[in-house]
């Protein structure tokens, strides 16, 4: 396990936070160094004298204010509430008095645990690598503080309690602040080990507490890339293909330079930027822009002979992913035997900002203001363009306006053409890339086309003997740094949720087919759980129809062996009052149904009950 240190008072004077000397505290990396954030939120660089600093999750401002340096994004998912309630509740602060900032790109500081090497924020990751970090950090602040205040009213530690940020002792009746005591406890020697709660003993871990990031969004104070303003910035948008694949070839930009505001067009690899002083010169002069594109190696098929390759596929067999018993066989004796296609289209991610990224190129270091998710990999894809080591490749984490995994892109797609326009404006002015909700929605980068055929029979009792499930879709690790995921053919973000099927079904196979177009793919929120979920429980739906029983009694048969499904499903149904809610009354040409659903993904388990009225 790593150590905990204090730095020492100098070191945090340099800081440069506005809150006076305090405690600064993290994990001992050498070899390292950290420098902090960007416009909008407070930042400072943390340098010892011996050449490292500490990895800063926690700072203690003499101002009594208490930052918690979070290195995962927040993109509205609440990770900066989650970072910080691990802290505040080993440290006793008053939650109030609590804010967070995001952390630099530094990968040998705020790695993903469960990444190795990487900072990067994705697969329900943050929390889960976080939990032992964040909260020895803030236990071992509060210990410091403890032993500062013993020191300086010579009473054992022992009698010292810590509460919503006020350090007491009940005998002498002393108490201070944090802020009051931060100097001091900077001095203190870090505990090797400290003690955690007890989960009964927790106060804000588990409980509704208000979410660090909703006052500024609803103020307007909270920054994203697309309210970020600098000195002489730019706006660039870009004009993209029409068809994946395709390059330009020739270019009538003669209109496009004489529009006001337009300050370069300029030919990248990914297509032909105009800069201009604002959104809309650029927009304008974009559209005047005559391009001919070279489609000679482009991706020219549309989605129904994309469906008609993959059922050609989807008879064929596949990689086997999961082979319990004789499915095959099985069914091959007919019978009781049931089947069931599924397609799901390509999907954009559509987050409420669209794709957006400021670069500044300096003679000593090229900086980036992004929502930035996959730092390590944008960092050192950013450092190639410019011929710089990634360390001089400065990157500012910013709020996101949703991702739902379209911000760690694997080939850094939007950071690098904004990279690639700056390194052509040759300037050392700052530019932001917008993407329009148009380009968004064209520009690649989907969740996969995907195709299921699930087959299954029944025996003389209604419960599945067999099942088959063949799935045929891209793979989106294949070319990326997770390659290594894949094991004997079979990606396993394609299959998840299906291999990893919970029901009691004695003969299963579940085989997959990756076949590689030239359409640009990339993880989905939940990844395959996003179409795998679907169609294994609409089929089970279609089993417990054929043999006349109840669908939440046919799934719980099923799950003997998985309690934590059985759980989710028994509470959701009687949270529904399943089975005994009666029919609401319909105007006429109208029909009223239930569903239900369990799954799990990214050990989360889920349950659901939806009442549905339709048109007939």
């Amino acid at each position: 396990m790593n150590t905990i240190q204090t730095i020492n008072r100098r070191d945090f004077l340099k800081l440069g936070l506005g809150a006076g000397a305090g405690l600064a505290l993290g994990f001992t990396l050498p070899a390292a160094r950290a420098g902090m954030a960007g416009p909008g939120q407070a930042g400072g660089a943390v340098v010892s004298d011996s050449g490292f600093a500490p990895n800063a999750f926690l700072r203690i401002g003499t101002d009594n204010r208490v930052t918690v340096i979070a290195k995962h994004l927040e993109m509205g998912q609440g990770t900066y509430t989650g970072l910080a309630t691990l802290v505040a509740e080993e440290l006793d602060a008053a939650w109030d008095q609590v804010s967070v900032i995001g952390a630099p790109a530094d990968n040998k500081l705020y790695n993903n645990l469960f990444w190795g090497p990487a900072q990067g924020t994705g697969g329900s990751t943050a929390i889960a690598n976080s939990w032992q970090q964040m909260r020895k950090a803030g236990a071992a602040a509060r210990a410091m503080l403890v032993g500062a205040a013993a020191e300086q009213w010579q009473v054992d530690a022992a009698g010292i309690s810590v509460r919503d940020g006020v350090v007491s002792h009940a005998g002498s009746g002393k108490s201070a602040s944090f802020g009051e005591l931060a100097n001091a406890a900077a001095d203190e020697i870090a505990p090797d080990d400290v003690r955690l709660k007890e989960p009964n003993e927790f106060r804000l871990i588990g409980k509704d507490v208000p979410r660090k990031d909703s006052s500024g969004k609803i103020d307007g104070s909270a920054v994203f890339t697309q309210d970020l303003q600098l000195p002489d910035m730019l706006t660039a948008v870009v004009a993209h293909p029409p068809r994946f694949g395709a390059k330009v070839a020739k270019v009538d930009d003669r209109i496009a330079k004489l529009t006001d505001g337009v300050e370069a067009v300029l030919t990248i690899p990914s297509g032909v930027a105009v800069v201009a002083r604002d959104f809309w010169s650029a927009k304008k002069a974009r559209d005047t822009l005559k391009i001919e594109w070279d489609e000679s190696a482009a991706f020219k098929l549309g989605s129904d002979e994309i469906f008609a390759q993959y059922a050609e596929l989807a008879k064929q067999p596949g990689k086997a992913a999961r082979n319990d018993g004789d499915a095959l066989t099985e069914l091959d004796k007919g019978g009781n035997v049931i089947e069931a296609e599924y397609r799901y289209p390509f999907l954009a991610h559509a987050a409420m900002e669209p794709l957006n990224c400021v670069i500044q190129n300096r003679r000593d270091m090229v900086e980036v203001w992004n929502g930035e998710q996959m730092q390590t990999v944008d960092q050192a894809n950013v450092a190639a363009v410019f011929g710089v080591k990634p360390e001089q490749v400065k990157v500012n984490m910013l709020y996101a306006g949703g991702s739902f995994g379209r911000r760690a892109n694997p080939k850094s797609d939007y950071v690098l053409e904004t990279a690639h326009i700056v390194k052509a404006l040759n300037r050392p002015t700052p530019v932001k890339l917008i993407w329009t909700r148009e380009d968004d929605m064209r520009g690649g980068w989907y969740r996969p086309l995907n195709l299921h055929r699930i087959r299954a029979s029944l025996d003389a009792n209604g419960m599945p003997r067999a099942w088959h499930h063949r799935l045929v879709g891209q793979s989106i690790v294949s070319g990326t740094p997770f390659e290594g995921m894949i094991q004997n053919g079979i990606v396993p973000t394609s299959v998840e949720g299906a291999n990893n099927l919970p029901y009691e079904i004695p003969n299963l196979h579940v085989d997959l087919h990756s076949p590689d177009l030239g359409v640009p793919i990339q993880w989905w929120r939940a990844v395959g759980s996003t179409h795998t979920a679907y169609s294994v429980e609409t089929f089970i739906d279609r089993l417990a129809a054929k043999a006349g029983k109840d669908p939440v009694d046919y799934r719980l048969a099923l799950l003997r062996d998985h309690p934590r499904h059985r759980g989710v499903l028994e509470l959701a149904a009687q949270k529904a009052n399943w089975g005994k809610q009666p029919q609401p009354s319909l105007p006429p040409g109208k029909k009223f149904g239930r569903g239900v659903a369990v799954h799990e993904s990214f050990n989360s388990y889920v349950a659901m009950v939806a009442d549905v009225t339709v048109d007939e």
